[in-house]
Parts: structure tokens; sequence; C-alpha cells
């Protein structure tokens, strides 16, 4: 094949978007801590577990939103690689179907809960992004698959691989979901920078069904109130100084959203860059809180 009829690694890199891989390493890594089990021996697994949560699920799901985002991207993002002609033809999908391949083999040996949870997490990444779901049609049922699989199907995943794949606690299972829901106000942020293509080709994300400022301010409370209420539960279970930090971080984040809500498409990314660590952050915080009372 002709090397100009295929893309440069360099281009599939972009593709892949190393960058988004944090968030789902983070919360699988927060599932491993919230586990209260100790390493020795499991050290392969979980390096396992954190390539499948970045590198190969969440790519995977970044290259299928790019290639059934062509049209969007020719719009808000044409330097993209495939709008822009870098990643040539039918590139774009052959890199989304192989990364599903090797994401399905990479899971094998992490057992049945495991295998599932990357079933689940690659679901999620077609679903959204492909017809006839196409999720993100819908900013309410799109964000929620990506925080579903990003935050709390990585955190559960992560203890469970470090329980030889056995259910983990439903305390556990709790704070996984709590932060799952507040990361779908996280994935409203991404939404700002986009809203005259998603108007263009149909997509209603929240910016387009609320406004910019009802979005704004619907992202904010879907950030802040399921930390409120790890803060109870972490009282609740007898974890105060692991309540009051969270509760120091949500403070924090409340004043740089003041900033944020003043002018919601200029410092989407802002907030994102400075007040979005903050709340992975008391992740982490929460995750030890429950280690602490394994």
């Amino acid at each position: 094949m002709p090397a100009a009829s295929r893309p440069s690694l360099a281009t599939v890199a972009e593709l892949l978007k190393p960058i988004t891989w944090f968030p789902p390493m983070w919360a699988f890594g927060c599932g491993v801590v919230a586990s209260g089990l100790p390493l020795d021996g499991r050290w392969g697994l979980v390096l396992l577990g954190v390539l499948l949560a970045g590198p190969l699920v969440c790519a995977t799901s970044q290259a299928v939103n790019d290639w059934f985002d062509r049209e969007v991207d020719a719009i808000n993002e044409p330097q993209r690689p495939i709008p822009s002609g870098r990643m040539p033809g039918r590139w774009g999908l052959y890199v989304a179907l192989i990364w599903t391949g090797l994401s399905l083999l990479a899971a094998l040996p992490l057992g049945d809960w495991g295998f599932g949870a990357a079933v689940m997490g690659l679901a999620l990444a077609w679903a959204y992004s492909a017809p006839p779901l196409r999720l993100k049609r819908n900013g309410w049922w799109g964000n929620a698959a990506c925080a579903l699989s990003y935050e709390g199907l990585a955190w559960v995943t992560g203890a469970a691989v470090m329980a030889w794949g056995t259910m983990p606690h439903g305390r556990s299972v709790a704070l996984a979901l709590l932060y799952s829901l507040g990361a779908h106000g996280i994935m409203t942020l991404n939404d700002f920078k986009s809203i005259e293509g998603d108007r263009a080709t149909g997509i209603g994300s929240l910016p387009v069904r609320l406004g910019v400022r009802g979005a704004a301010r619907a992202a904010c409370l879907t950030m802040l109130l399921p930390q409120a209420v790890v803060v109870g539960l972490l009282l609740l279970w007898q974890a105060p100084w692991h309540a009051a930090a969270v509760g120091g971080l949500i403070l924090a984040q409340a004043r740089m959203m003041q900033r944020f809500l003043a002018n919601p498409r200029a410092q989407a990314t802002w907030y994102s860059g400075f007040g979005v660590p903050l709340f992975v952050l008391g992740m982490l915080v929460s995750a030890f809180a429950l280690r602490g009372l394994v």
C-alpha cells in the first residue's frame, strides 16, 4: 500500500488522544486503593488493568468517536486527523476496530469480571458514537455513558481485580456510582467548544438543549451534589478527616465555579484544567478512606 494512502504513527496517536486516558486510569487506581488489599501477587494484573482502562478501552472510544463524528469535527475541529485528510479513507474505522479487538484480548487474563467490564466499556463506547443508538445525540444519555465508563466502571473493575474477580464491597460501589454521576458534569464541560457543530448536525448536547448558562449551572450542580453525598457517607462511616478533606476540595471547586459561570464558553477549558483535578483528588481521598475502613 502506498505510504500516502495510510496514516502515520503520529496521526494514529493523535486519533487515540492520550490526554483523555488519564481519567479511567485514575479511577481504576482508586478502585485498587479502595479495595484495601495488598498488591502482593497482583502487580501484573493491576498494570494490565491500567493499560486496559486507558491506552486500550479509552483510546478505542476516542477512535470510534472521531470516525462517527467526522462531519461534526469538519465544522468544530477541522484540524483533527480524519477531517484534515491526514487519516485517509476508512482508516479511522479500521483503527477503532483493531483497538476493540486488542482491548478484548488484553482483558482475557483479568478473569470474568475484568473481561466483562471491558466488554461493557467497549459497548458503551460504540453506543455513544455509532448509529443506531448514537447516545451522544442526547446530552443526558451520552454524558452518562461516558461518565459511567470512565469513572464508575473503571473504579469497580480495579477493586474487583484486587479481589481476584469477586464483587467489591457495597461502599466501594456506592462511591464509584457517585463519582460517575459527578463526572456527568465534567463531560458537559467538553461540549461548550462544539456548540455550532453540534447544533448544525443534530447533536443535542446540554449547551444546545439548555443554552450556555443553563448547561453551565447543570454541570456545576451535577459535579457538586454527588461529592456532598460522599462527604455525608464518609462521616457516616466514621472517616471524619477524609470527609473534611473532600469538603475542603468541594469549597475550592465552588469558588472556581464562580469564574466559570460568569463566562462558560470562555472558561470551560480553564475550569477543566484547574477545577476538575480537585474533583479527581477527592476521589483518591475517598478511596483511602475506604482503605482505612477495611
